[in-house]
C-alpha cells in the first residue's frame, strides 16, 4: 500500500490514507500527514513533506504522533512555518539540530478525531482499497488494488481474482473522474462506475 497523502479528486473527493497502531494499551485509527525528511537551520526545526492538500491544517494541531522502525512517540508541536513546498515544524525539546536530525525519515500521524471532517465526495484512501468495483450495467470489473497519483487526477488500479488462487488477472486503469466514478460507497465497499470507450 502506498504512503501516506491526501489527495483531491477531479470529482472533488480528498481523502487520507489511514492505518491501525497499537498504542498506549489499544489499537488506534491514525492518518499519516506527512514525513520528515530533513533538519532546518540549527534550533531543532525539521522539514516535512506534507501529504496532505491543506498544508494550513498544521497550524490546527498541538500534537502529532511519529514513528519510524520501532520507535513511536508524541511530540508537542511549539511552532509552524512554511517554506516553498515544505512544512517546518518545531518540537517541544527539539532544541538542537543533532536532536532534530534523528527525526529524519519519522512518519507523522494524527488520531482520527483531528482529521478534518470529510465533506460531500470525500473518503479515505484506505477505505477505497480492495473496493469492489462494478459498471453501471452490473458487470463485476475486479476490486481496487492500487492507486497511482498524477498530476490531473488518481487512476484506480481494477483487478479481478483469478478463482481459488486468489491472484489477480490484468488490470483496468479507470481515472478517478466524474464522468467514471459515479458512486462510491464506502459502507457496502462498492464503487459504481462507467467504463469510456478505450479503458479496456
Amino acid at each position: 500500500m502506498p504512503g501516506c497523502r491526501q489527495l483531491r479528486l477531479q470529482f472533488a473527493a480528498a481523502h487520507f490514507l489511514y492505518n491501525s497502531i497499537f498504542f498506549g494499551g489499544k489499537f488506534m485509527r491514525y492518518f499519516e500527514i506527512g514525513t520528515i525528511v530533513n533538519t532546518q537551520g540549527i534550533h531543532g526545526d525539521v522539514r516535512v513533506v506534507p501529504s496532505t492538500f491543506d498544508v494550513e491544517r498544521f497550524k490546527l494541531l498541538k500534537e502529532v504522533f511519529v514513528e519510524y522502525k520501532n520507535d513511536k512517540r508524541t511530540l508537542v508541536i511549539d511552532k509552524v512555518w512554511y517554506h516553498k513546498n515544505l512544512v517546518i515544524l518545531k518540537f517541544c525539546g527539539v532544541d538542537d539540530m543533532n536532536a532534530a536530525e534523528r527525526l529524519k525519515n519519522y512518519v507523522l500521524k494524527i488520531d482520527e478525531s483531528q482529521a478534518l471532517p470529510l465533506g460531500e465526495d470525500e473518503y479515505y484512501v484506505g477505505d477505497l482499497y480492495y473496493m469492489r468495483v462494478v459498471t453501471d450495467d452490473g458487470e463485476e470489473l475486479g476490486k481496487i488494488v492500487n492507486i497511482i497519483e498524477t498530476g490531473a487526477n488518481d487512476v484506480y488500479c481494477v483487478r479481478m481474482e483469478r478463482g481459488e488462487t486468489g491472484e489477480f488477472a490484468e488490470e483496468i486503469l479507470i481515472p478517478a473522474i466524474k464522468q467514471c466514478v459515479l458512486k462510491v460507497d464506502v459502507p457496502n465497499k462498492v464503487m459504481t462506475v462507467k467504463l469510456m470507450e478505450g479503458l479496456r
